[in-house]
């Protein structure tokens, strides 16, 4: 990879984080599910709405492509050095995980990463695999995802009622109060110990674990196609192909979205969602390449890819912060700030990411989480890759000849 390509890969990360931050805004002030039971008016019935249609649900996939992505570009330089890709991957996702679990358990719900450090012990299948055959799978589950979407609006005709698939009312208002009043034990203890869905049948839960890897499977495998065949190691020359997928998802999944919360909730609709906000997504990473290739130097370029070189540092900071302002062993704002009040704090904390990044850069390679991955997964005090011994042989006799 050249330089240019790996400043718009972190850019992308970074692009992805600010929208992830500004969705998780809606959960960090009113809860995972009561962020869908809002009575708003005015300015925040506005920006509800844009952050339901531009933001929540099409930057998380972004992070996802550039997961797939970023494994295949490591799985290369891995072999580079004849070095064991899946040995060293196991233990990235390993330590990844329980990242992850510790996040969820001892600071916030939303955690991300439990999944993805899951996630990417299934896509150690497609590591060594072909080119064609990451595509070829790519293609064959987002078809079957689309047409079992398909089929269940086909058949609901009328999407099922709320509240088989949500909260209990009695839940959210307990949660409102605790996250808003609770120290921090009553606020981890009330996340832990009491299950929001415990009249689902387990039947269906186990149909939504077994789902949920196969309708995000696709996006990390288009990630690692994208990686294989060099996509966007040249940005100038991919620019009209940057371009045309902008101005043709971008709309549509804007459009498919918009509808969605527009329209009476059916099931059609409920299609409409689900095939919207990936496609939005994959726009939005053409919008970034292509304007990349216009403002590649500007100050906003720079910060977007200050604040992805530290992604996971920064993920983490976002909770930390976010959790401080708005629960009760903080500033106690849940539920007080307004969703135009919480996008112009998701700006803000941004911005002081941006900042902090740019600066941290100038005197370590690394953030402290992202190096702690790196002493794991490569086990060596300083981070680094070791060379294998045999290659130490063969290198130090070429020297001797």
């Amino acid at each position: 990879m050249n330089q240019k390509r790996i400043h718009l890969i972190d850019g992308m990360r970074g692009l992805s984080l600010f929208g992830i931050l500004l969705a998780n805004l809606l959960i960090f002030q009113y809860g995972m599910w009561g962020k869908e039971e809002l009575e708003l008016t005015g300015i925040n019935q506005g920006a509800y709405f844009f952050t339901k249609v531009f933001i929540e649900g099409s930057f998380m996939p972004i992070f996802t492509f550039l997961f797939g992505y970023s494994m295949i570009k490591m799985a290369e330089g891995l072999r580079q050095r004849d070095l064991k890709v899946k040995r060293y991957f196991a233990r990235r996702f390993l330590l990844l995980a329980v990242i992850g679990w510790a996040h969820g358990t001892f600071l916030w719900e939303g955690d991300i990463l439990l999944f993805y450090g899951l996630m990417g012990f299934f896509l150690l299948l497609f590591v060594n695999r072909k080119t064609k055959t990451i595509l070829v799978w790519a293609i064959l589950l987002t078809v079957l995802t689309t047409s079992f979407m398909l089929i269940g609006a086909g058949f609901s005709g009328k999407s099922a009622p709320e509240e088989e698939f949500m909260a209990s009312p009695a839940y959210i208002e307990k949660t409102n109060d605790v996250y808003a009043n609770g120290t921090y034990s009553e606020i981890k203890h009330h996340r832990n110990n009491t299950d929001p869905f415990e009249n689902m049948p387990d039947a269906l839960v186990l149909v939504m674990l077994v789902l949920a890897p196969i309708a995000t499977a696709p996006l990390f495998l288009f990630g690692m196609y994208a990686a294989r065949i060099n996509f966007f190691s040249n940005p100038v020359q991919e620019k009209k192909q940057y371009r045309l997928g902008t101005v043709l998802l971008v709309p549509i999944g804007i459009a498919m979205k918009a509808i969605f919360e527009l329209a009476t909730s059916t099931g059609w609709t409920d299609f409409l969602i689900g095939a919207g906000a990936p496609l939005l997504a994959v726009g939005y990473i053409f919008a970034f390449a292509w304007l990349y290739t216009k403002f590649n130097e500007s100050v906003a370029m720079r910060a977007f890819e200050s604040v992805g070189k530290l992604s996971l540092t920064n993920y983490m900071m976002q909770t930390v912060i976010c959790t401080t302002v708005f629960y009760g062993y903080g500033l106690g704002l849940f539920g007080k700030l307004g969703t135009a009040g919480g996008l112009l704090l998701g700006l803000g904390v941004f911005v002081l990411q941006c900042t902090a990044s740019f600066f941290y850069l100038k005197r370590f390679h690394r953030g402290p989480l992202e190096f702690i991955l790196r002493m794991w997964t490569n086990f060596s005090w300083n981070g680094k890759v070791k060379k294998k011994k045999a290659k130490r042989k063969r290198e130090t006799e070429a020297h001797a000849l």
